[in-house]
């Protein structure tokens, strides 16, 4: 299955299953263009489908972090935007990398914008900065796609 293919399941799952989940509004592709201006990155398929869709959404207990603002944070671009931004310049994200999750037992869920497949997706890992020069990275899924799919379905059974 392609990330694009997992990430299509994703939307009609969480559609499907809106009273235990809580999907977001969605971004404009101005929004995205933003978004991969300010990280200096690009975002792959699978994972600009799902901010197109829902700009950010919970599949409790996982809060996917998207792309979204608040009233409160004006034109900030809070989510991968604020988290990526801020994990580079607290604990030393190298710059390739894009957060997706906070999670407690990975730390930080990134995608490696280095190694681009053929559909331009992007591996997913586990990045764990406290570890070793540059921290311990451990891979989770082959495209962002993948993993979000994989994540619902453990949440939602």
């Amino acid at each position: 299955m392609t990330g694009i293919e997992a990430s299509r399941q994703v939307i009609d799952l969480v559609r499907a299953n809106e009273d235990r989940t809580s999907p977001g509004r969605g971004c404009s592709p101005e929004t995205i263009a933003r978004a991969e201006r300010e990280l200096g990155l690009t975002f792959p398929p699978s994972y600009r489908l799902l901010i197109e869709e829902f700009g950010t959404w919970e599949v409790p207990p996982t809060d996917f972090l998207g792309i979204y603002q608040t009233e409160r944070a004006g034109d900030v671009l809070l989510g991968s935007v604020t988290e990526t931004l801020d994990a580079r310049a607290d604990v030393g994200l190298p710059p390739e990398m894009m957060v997706v999750l906070l999670d407690d037992v990975w730390l930080y869920v990134v995608l490696d914008t280095s190694q681009p497949d053929a559909d331009g997706e992007y591996p997913v890992f586990a990045w764990n900065p406290g570890v070793l020069d540059g921290g311990l990275m451990e891979k989770i899924a082959d495209s962002f796609g993948e993993f979000a799919l994989e994540e619902f379905l453990q949440k939602l059974s």
